[in-house]
């Protein structure tokens, strides 16, 4: 209900109206506004509603002697029965008014309920989008308490005297690229840390072996962009790791040809 409906409500016409009180011009706007918009409609429906059901409530059944009375006062006083039904007129219209003001309080009333009811509902989206928030910053919490656990294991490997560190430089293939290998033989462990990794054509990527006995074994690839500690399988017995250029499609095999750092893995 916008502000415009709300102040012609709130300003009598619609009580003037069903009095007949109203000039053209005024009875001209409450049958537009009747027209055009559907809660004036509804109030005024409910303005006659009321006042069917006041008319009613106040209804008095006259005697059954009444007509005899009627006829027997206008045979001897003519005069007075024309004040009469002045009189009688102007008790129906006080009623009328009183029932007027009635319906427009109710439908005042039920213009601020519902105003109320839509800021309740209103307080309650808010109230809701609140909780939301908090239920985010409470997963936000937990991953980040997550993350940090998951960063003292880590710092906790690393700094096992069990786990030993190795340094893996590239050739003239691969001048910049620089990963530390850090590997546990008692917990079995094998960790890599992608320090740089300089950029190759879309189709080519680096890859990982370890050197087991006579052949490699793909240990997974390396990404720049995945720049942290990423764990990678634990090869008993691995007498090396090595960093190839590999193209994409190739992850089963590889050649001396293509390998661009490599280191021995002995005990110090």
């Amino acid at each position: 209900m916008n502000d415009k409906i709300t102040t012609f409500l709130s300003s009598g016409l619609l009580e003037k109206y069903l009095l007949g009180e109203t000039s053209s011009g005024e009875t001209e706007m409450v049958e537009t506004y009747i027209a055009k918009h559907p809660e004036v409609a509804q109030a005024y429906n409910t303005l006659q509603d009321n006042l069917e059901v006041i008319a009613k409530y106040h209804a008095v059944e006259a005697p059954k002697t009444i007509l005899h009375n009627v006829l027997d006062a206008l045979d001897d006083t003519p005069v007075r029965t024309l004040t009469t039904k002045s009189r009688s007129v102007r008790v129906s219209k006080k009623w009328f008014k009183y029932a007027i003001a009635a319906s427009f309080a109710a439908v005042a009333f039920a213009t601020l309920s519902v105003m109320l009811y839509q800021q309740n509902q209103a307080l309650k989206h808010e109230n809701q989008t609140v909780v939301d928030e908090i239920f985010d910053l409470r997963n936000d919490i937990d991953n980040n308490n997550n993350k940090l656990d998951d960063l003292m294991r880590q710092f906790m490997k690393l700094n096992n005297p069990d786990t030993e560190k190795y340094v893996l430089r590239g050739n003239d293939r691969a001048k910049n690229l620089k990963t530390v290998a850090y590997i546990n033989a008692k917990d079995k462990t094998s960790m890599i840390d992608v320090i740089s990794l300089p950029k190759l054509p879309e189709h080519q990527t680096y890859q990982i072996w370890a050197e087991v006995q006579d052949r490699m074994v793909n240990l997974g690839i390396l990404d720049e962009a995945d720049r942290k500690l990423k764990n990678i399988p634990y090869m008993e017995d691995a007498l090396g790791l090595t960093i190839t250029i590999e193209d994409k499609a190739n992850t089963d095999a590889t050649t001396s040809e293509n390998e661009v750092a490599e280191i021995s893995l002995q005990k110090k």
